[in-house]
């Protein structure tokens, strides 16, 4: 049975919930890549005007938050701007091809209707909520955000980056975070981590020349690039199955035209895994890898490492607190536990730092990331995930006993002038 006061927020947002949905359906109709977030920003803004809310800081170009009540604990939670190009889904943007193919729209809208309906009793609580809306979680367009970089925009590639450390985060003490899963069994993970990652742009350089009159004069970039990844496949057997190891990309450049031998090819790929302690030693031999199939052909390589993100570590004490309010709305047989998956996420970074958790949460059809993907049930979507969210920070703010003990548990990982110097060590 849920207390008084969480009823009664669960009640607010049940009143709302046509509302709700009708905001759900505008922010993923409208998607955006990161950093690009303006017109998504636009429809929060206004729905934070109609509920007597206001931001409070805009912070990483395009993020912003709002904050409500005064005092401890502070509580955050989080909610992601920015969609995935997805090429063939029939709500991406017809020229950055984004769509919410991630469901970070729904992120946005289940936190907005908790923020509301949290509000209406704020008065009665001690303690402080924020509402961070973090930019850029996907890890792509990068030209662009490199171009942000240079023109003093932005510091790093993602939001949740350059909100730590721009000091954002130090003065909450726990933050709350959810994902859309997708999954075909189960309709919450709780306790899943998640892998780290490093991005690298490989230039394979060769020699051009008429591909039929000459092709002995020329060093094929193409051959150099398929050589490479004719290796990477034949490492894939010395990847232990526990690491989780992924090396996956795509060729973005691949020659000029098909009459001349291709003098330049540039393949992306992450290389990415669930152990991050040897994610340096994976990285350096695809490194090498590049080096000696290009060397093989004549050619050379350029190669460039951009740092990823780091794994989500999830706080074990504030899971607690998650699973109980996932019960009163699901039964224990459709929740996933301690899942190790190898997708990524810069949330990852957070966890160095402060206790935060991720829950996953379902009522989505088709793949994530997929052209197919969609909300299949948006009652489950938003509405419940807005009443487990509102139950949770009541939780916490009215025993605020649990925020201690979270906070006593928790070790930070690195430092910050560290964390630093990995985002600046790019090659």
């Amino acid at each position: 049975m849920l207390n008084e006061l969480k009823q009664k927020t669960a009640d607010y947002v049940e009143r709302h919930k046509e509302e709700t949905i009708a905001l759900g359906d505008e922010l993923f109709n409208n998607p955006e890549l990161g950093f690009h977030e303006f017109k998504t920003g636009r429809i929060i803004e206004k729905y934070l005007e109609e509920h007597g809310l206001k931001i409070d800081k805009r912070f990483a170009y395009t993020g912003f938050s709002v904050t409500i009540g005064s005092g401890s604990p502070h509580i955050g939670i989080m909610a992601e701007l920015d969609a995935i190009p997805t090429r063939g889904h029939p709500c991406a943007d017809p020229e950055s091809t984004a769509a919410h193919a991630c469901g970070h729209s729904t992120q946005c809208t289940a936190m907005l209707a908790a923020l509301d309906a949290i509000s209406q009793h704020i008065d009665e609580l001690k303690g402080t909520v924020t509402l961070y809306f973090t930019p850029a979680e996907e890890f792509t367009d990068l030209p662009y955000r490199q171009k942000l970089v240079k023109e003093g925009k932005i510091r790093y590639l993602s939001g949740k980056e350059n909100m730590i450390v721009d000091h954002v985060f130090d003065d909450v003490d726990c933050i709350i975070h959810i994902h859309a899963m997708g999954d075909p069994f189960y309709h919450f993970s709780v306790g899943s981590t998640l892998a780290g990652f490093v991005y690298k742009k490989i230039t394979f350089i060769g020699k051009a020349a008429h591909a039929a009159m000459m092709p002995h004069l020329g060093v094929n970039a193409l051959n150099e690039c398929a050589l490479f990844l004719n290796a990477v496949a034949y490492l894939r057997e010395t990847f232990r199955d526990e690491d989780m190891v992924r090396i996956h990309g795509i060729i973005d450049e691949g020659g000029n035209t098909v009459n001349s031998i291709p003098d330049k090819v540039v393949y992306e790929c992450y290389v990415r895994t669930a152990n991050y302690s040897i994610l340096q030693t994976l990285n350096r031999q695809v490194t090498e890898a590049a080096r000696h199939c290009a060397a093989a052909i004549g050619g050379s390589c350029i190669v460039e490492d951009i740092p990823g993100y780091f794994p989500l570590i999830q706080d074990e004490t504030l899971n607690k607190t998650i699973e109980e309010n996932i019960l009163d709305y699901a039964d224990p047989s459709i929740i996933k536990h301690n899942e190790t998956s190898v997708a990524a996420g810069d949330v990852g970074d957070i966890c160095l730092f402060k206790p935060i958790v991720q829950y996953g949460y379902n009522g989505i059809s088709g793949r994530i990331h997929g052209a197919d993907m969609r909300i299949a049930d948006p009652y489950e979507v938003y509405i419940t995930q807005a009443k487990i969210i509102t139950g949770c920070v009541l939780d916490l703010l009215q025993e605020p006993e649990r925020v201690a003990e979270i906070k006593k548990n928790f070790q930070v990982k690195m430092t910050l002038e560290d964390y630093i110097k990995y985002l600046n060590s790019e090659e």
